[in-house]
């Protein structure tokens, strides 16, 4: 029975992965820089805490932060996670105020077990999104013509994005110790475009550029976690992550069409200074669980970015250094009453942006975040499936341009036990 549900449930991980391909997960000019909005990689339950996941270890959810945390996945049970994100943005300069909003799915992520002690883990992840569409009006002087002023518009618009496959697998050591990996496949495009355009009469020739990198790669994140009981109320859990840096195989092409049409294609021996990379990222967290009533975990993340080539050059991006906070409290997990066994939960972080506007660093980026989790009963199979809903605002930019965003997130990780004999 359950290789049947395991094949429905690859067959709609196929389907999804071809419909979040085109999906478009903000509205926001700063994705304009880099690879656009690099994602966190938090499950729902974690961004209710601040994003904290490096140390957590729990055998109701999927933490594919850390995949050293996949061998504490019950060995009857198979897990499944699919979440879904609402983002409403506010941007203000001095000129004025705009606002956007999206709703997409997001991630799905499943993990069962292996054999005792090893868990297995699969699913689509985001990596980055892209997506903005503005523009803007000048004038330049042209003695030439009359009158002498020609107006022009610039416009910028960016889409795609890129996604990864994963696998993971984890097993424990010494009773204290799990290792772990994941390996990804990287796919997907991201298409930014430029546009030039001149009144007919102007006597100037409209400028059109579009640019795209594409990406289609393997890369691997090995994960660790030391943890123990202290005292039978006291739990303790120390999680280290590391990914190594990857050369972006996918390639680059420029096409300008209008004064100057050309082609450019990085495959091509004459422009082989088109060089991108993936930076090497590494992370540290602690989990601590008191009476399995209240959790607080701290984690700490950086990603190298100045050492990360990006159009052939190192030092055009910055590293990004993460410190995230969360608490999360469940008044009695044994109580009867429903909502004795309601998750609560609360946190915020501190990140830096990776990119650099007209050549000046930006400002520290913050959020503060809370959210719930529902149990929901199974009666039928005596499982127990989570519920989570999390609220997060954040801000973004400097005075330049401010971003700020309320998103909520809504994930259900399905609980079922499969791996077991029924009796007769």
């Amino acid at each position: 029975m359950y290789k049947n549900k395991l094949l429905l449930l690859v067959l709609a991980s196929i389907i999804f992965a071809q419909f979040t391909n085109g999906q478009n997960n903000t509205n926001s000019p700063y994705t304009q820089f880099g690879y656009g909005d690099i994602s966190s990689q938090n499950n729902g339950e974690q961004r209710a805490m601040g994003g904290v996941g490096i140390g957590s270890r729990s055998n109701y959810s999927i933490n594919t932060l850390n995949p050293a945390s996949y061998s504490a996945v019950d060995s009857m049970t198979f897990m499944f996670d699919i979440g879904t994100s609402a983002l409403g943005s506010r941007f203000a300069n001095q000129a004025g105020a705009n606002t956007t909003f999206n709703a997409n799915l997001e991630y799905i992520t499943m993990q069962f077990p292996l054999a005792k002690g090893f868990g297995f883990s699969a699913g689509l992840l985001p990596y980055s999104f892209v997506g903005y569409d503005y523009y803007k009006y000048d004038s330049i002087m042209n003695k030439n013509v009359t009158p002498d002023t020609v107006r022009y518009t610039t416009s910028y618009i960016g889409s795609g994005g890129f996604s990864q496959v994963y696998m993971g697998l984890s097993a424990n050591l010494f009773k204290h110790v799990s290792l772990g990996v994941n390996a990804y496949y990287m796919y997907g495009t991201i298409n930014n475009y430029r546009d030039l355009s001149f009144n007919t009469t102007s006597g100037f020739t409209s400028t059109t550029e579009t640019n795209t990198i594409k990406a289609n790669n393997l890369r691997y994140r090995f994960g660790f976690q030391f943890y123990n009981t202290f005292a039978q109320k006291h739990d303790v859990t120390v999680g280290l992550i590391y990914e190594p840096k990857i050369t972006l195989n996918g390639g680059y092409s420029q096409i300008t069409s209008g004064v100057l049409s050309d082609t450019i294609d990085s495959k091509h021996p004459n422009y082989t200074n088109y060089g991108f990379e993936i930076p090497s990222s590494y992370g540290i967290g602690i989990n601590y669980m008191y009476d399995k009533k209240l959790s607080i975990g701290i984690d700490y993340s950086m990603q190298a970015w100045k050492d990360a080539k990006y159009f052939g050059q190192t030092d055009s991006l910055n590293n990004i250094s993460k410190l995230a906070v969360g608490v999360e409290y469940q008044p009695n997990p044994k109580g009867r009453n429903y909502k004795d066994r309601i998750r609560y939960r609360a946190g915020f972080n501190v990140s830096d942006s990776y990119y650099n506007v007209a050549g000046v660093s930006q400002p520290k980026n913050y959020s503060i975040t809370c959210g719930l989790g529902l149990p929901l009963y199974n009666k039928a199979s005596n499982s127990v499936s989570m519920l989570n809903a999390s609220l997060e605002y954040g801000k973004i930019g400097s005075s330049v341009l401010e971003e700020d965003y309320l998103k909520f997130t809504l994930n259900i990780v399905f609980d079922e036990h499969w791996f077991f004999k029924r009796k007769l």
